[in-house]
Formats: C-alpha cells, structure tokens, sequence
C-alpha cells in the first residue's frame, strides 16, 4: 500500500495530566488506512478514550502529531474545525440533547457545522431512519426465524430420542 492510503498518521503521541506526573499516552504511533476498520481495546485506564479524543483533538496531546488526510491537525495554526467536518466519532456514551427529538438531534450538527439546509438535513436522518428501521426489521425476523429453527431443533432431538416435545 502507498502512503496515499494513510488517512490518519500517529507519530509519538503522548499525553500528561497532573504536570507530567499521569502518562495517559506515551509515545503511541499509528497508521489508520482509508477504509481500515481500527479496534482500540485494554483494561480500565489505559488510554484508549483519551488516545480516542487525541485523534481529532478534543484532547490536546502534550506531545506527537496526529496528520489528518495529509495535514498536521496538532499544529497550532490548523482550523481543527474545518477537518472535525470530516471526521466522524462514535462515543461510547453517545448523550442526545433530552429536549430535542431524535430528528432534530440528528439534524443538528449538518444545518450548524456543515451549512446544510433543514431540508436536506432532515432527508439525510429519515434516510437513516428508514434504514435503522429495516435493519431491526430484519433482526426481528431473523428472530423469528431462529425460534422456527429453534422449535425444529427440538423436535427433531425428541424425535430421534423418542421424548415428546411441548414445541
């Protein structure tokens, strides 16, 4: 692969709370490739979220870079919003706003951050929506259809040892 297909380089980053005395990252490099899916796993306290938060800068690394698509994000003159346009980042837990609906939770970041009209917006999170929605069409019938297979299961051992079957 060619260094085009690097999106996200990290080179050395670290990471210090407490004036130095807390090393929450220390000398982590990465590279993520276009398309790449990435596991960050470890106990309690290792780093992950905050490495998490490095990467787009929600959390300023004491040390390193993070290169973003070609361009340093750690250097101080970088717009660090003009490229959060592109990142996208899923929260463990993810908080919508309690006095908004889902719709307008959704809508919410492309109408302010991305310029995008309400319309288009809310196209894009029905979209979703719908999407969402025959997603857990599909697992509810693929419940119903391990329950059928289920039931057959259990028939077919009560069969084969002769004990009859409530199913």
């Amino acid at each position: 692969m060619s260094g085009k297909d690097v999106l996200i380089q990290v080179r050395d980053l670290e990471k210090h709370f407490d004036g130095g005395s807390i090393r929450a990252l220390n000398g982590v490099s990465a590279d993520i490739r276009r398309g790449e899916v990435v596991v960050v796993i470890g106990p309690s306290g290792s780093g992950k979220s905050t490495f998490l938060r490095c990467l787009n800068l929600l959390e300023r690394p004491t040390g390193g870079a993070v290169v973003f698509d070609g361009v340093d994000i750690t250097d101080p003159k970088v717009n660090i919003d003009l490229h959060r346009q592109k990142m996208g980042m899923v929260f463990q837990h993810f908080n919508l706003f309690p006095h908004m609906t889902i719709l307008e939770n959704m809508t919410l970041a492309p109408v302010k951050v991305l310029k995008k009209s309400r319309e288009e917006a809310e196209r894009k999170a029905l979209s979703l929506l719908e999407r969402a929605a025959a997603l857990r069409e599909s697992c509810e019938n693929l419940e119903a259809n391990m329950a059928k297979v289920t039931a057959m299961r259990d028939k077919l051992i009560a069969g084969l040892s002769k004990i009859p079957c409530s199913r």
